[in-house]
């Protein structure tokens, strides 16, 4: 075991200071937010290797610096293994988040002022779907779509009735608080029937599609987008895969459109972590995330805790704090206790939600990074009850520092970095 970050430590003491005290949040807490994981050491080794000192505006084989040869084979890899990984005709890995390929693919797919159908902001969409104060919002013309009041599934008639009457230039879908299976297929239909172009962002799902533990949307869409981040654990990224008729517009989009030079060593941390997922090992691993996400699902509601939709066919849940028998308080709440008690998850809107967006009737849980660092079912039947004890008494001070040394305890015997002593030198 080596001292975390010895060369910050030296030269600058109060970066090093936060570093080492996010090292220990992460090592300490239980983390359950749904969009963050954990990478791999070698991920962590490309993304602080001397790749970010190169300047490589536009794409292997005709850049607009010299003396990027090596960084062209970076890229490439980076790009075959995409295609490779979700069957794809064509790749683009320079987005730098995955609201920068979304705004990428729009800029491609439609002109300013032209409507895009997606799935509304609440009902478990993003800000990058049409947000007013997002550059989505502000450049097109969005129409949203929801779930069914009753089921709280995607209302694929109501998706179909507003394409037919607004005849959206893109119908788009995504999700990134939706736990259930999203019908691709069904929504490809919708698009033809309307001659709308098909749009799919696939952030929250990437990981278990490259597994075929949901249904992938790349033989259904004309572009997908994508974190590299979340179940897919890479680096914290986007990137984009399409049809090969439509790669040449992505590449315009994503530059000069969207962004300048790429970021050469986030790009060889995708390369590395899209090795780790055709690795079949990466499929046992999604397994685990959904046989844990199921168990603490399943160990919420047998407590009382309402889950949106009925329960989770993905990584993700999300809780119902109102429910009849539910802990009656607010995500912010909610959130804030948790937090305490060494579990991390995110106030989040629910549907028809009456709450504001920084109060919340729901929490957010996902299982990816904690399927990382190796948590188990058994684990995810204890977890559920520490959450529950909390929830349901989130000012009781006793209690959350119970809850905390027990999570803190789980934690130190499921280490994520064990090579990374966070201590100061």
């Amino acid at each position: 075991m080596t001292h975390a970050y010895p060369l910050v430590a030296a030269q600058d003491p109060e970066v090093h200071q936060a570093m080492l005290a996010e090292l220990r949040r992460q090592e300490e807490q239980i983390e359950l937010i749904a969009s963050e994981n954990h990478t791999s050491p070698a991920v962590l080794e490309a993304l602080g290797s001397v790749l970010t000192n190169k300047y490589a505006e536009g794409y292997p084989g005709r850049r607009y610096y010299g003396g990027c040869e090596h960084v062209d084979t970076a890229e490439d890899l980076a790009r075959n293994r995409l295609k490779e990984l979700f069957d794809a005709e064509a790749a683009n890995v320079q987005p730098s988040s995955g609201t920068q390929a979304n705004q990428a693919a729009m800029l491609a797919m439609a002109e300013p002022g032209d409507t895009i159908l997606a799935l509304e902001l609440n009902h478990g969409g993003h800000l990058s779907h049409g947000h007013p104060k997002n550059a989505s919002g502000i450049f097109y013309k969005f129409v949203h779509y929801g779930v069914d009041p009753e089921t709280e599934h995607l209302d694929y008639d109501l998706v179909r009735k507003l394409a037919k009457e607004h005849r959206p230039k893109v119908l788009m879908a995504g999700a990134s608080a939706y736990p259930r299976t999203i019908d691709f297929q069904a929504l490809g239909a919708i698009a033809k029937e309307v001659e709308a172009l098909f749009l799919v962002d696939m952030a929250h799902i990437a990981g278990l599609v490259a597994v075929d533990l949901h249904p992938s949307p790349v033989p259904h869409a004309d572009v997908v987008t994508m974190t590299t981040h979340k179940t897919l654990r890479g680096p914290r990224g986007g990137a984009i895969v399409c049809k090969k008729d439509w790669i040449k517009k992505i590449n315009s989009a994503v530059f000069p459109g969207s962004q300048g030079g790429p970021l050469m060593h986030a790009i060889a941390a995708k390369a590395v972590a899209f090795q780790e997922a055709l690795d079949p090992s990466f499929r046992r691993y999604q397994e685990q995330v959904v046989a844990n996400a199921k168990a603490l699902a399943a160990g919420l509601e047998q407590r009382g805790c309402r889950l949106v939709g009925g329960g989770t066919d993905n990584h993700l849940m999300m809780v119902d704090l109102r429910g009849p028998k539910g802990p009656g308080i607010t995500g912010r709440i909610a959130e804030d206790s948790l937090h305490r008690a060494n579990i991390t998850v995110n106030k989040n809107l629910i549907p028809f939600d009456p709450e504001k967006p920084m109060q919340t009737s729901g929490i957010r849980m996902g299982t990816p990074a904690v399927t990382t660092r190796g948590f188990d079912v058994d684990d995810m039947e204890r977890l559920s009850g520490w959450i529950d004890l909390v929830l349901r008494d989130p000012e009781n001070e006793k209690v959350i520092q119970e809850v905390g040394e027990e999570a803190a305890a789980l934690c130190r015997m499921k280490p994520i970095y064990p090579h990374m002593e966070a201590v100061q030198s």
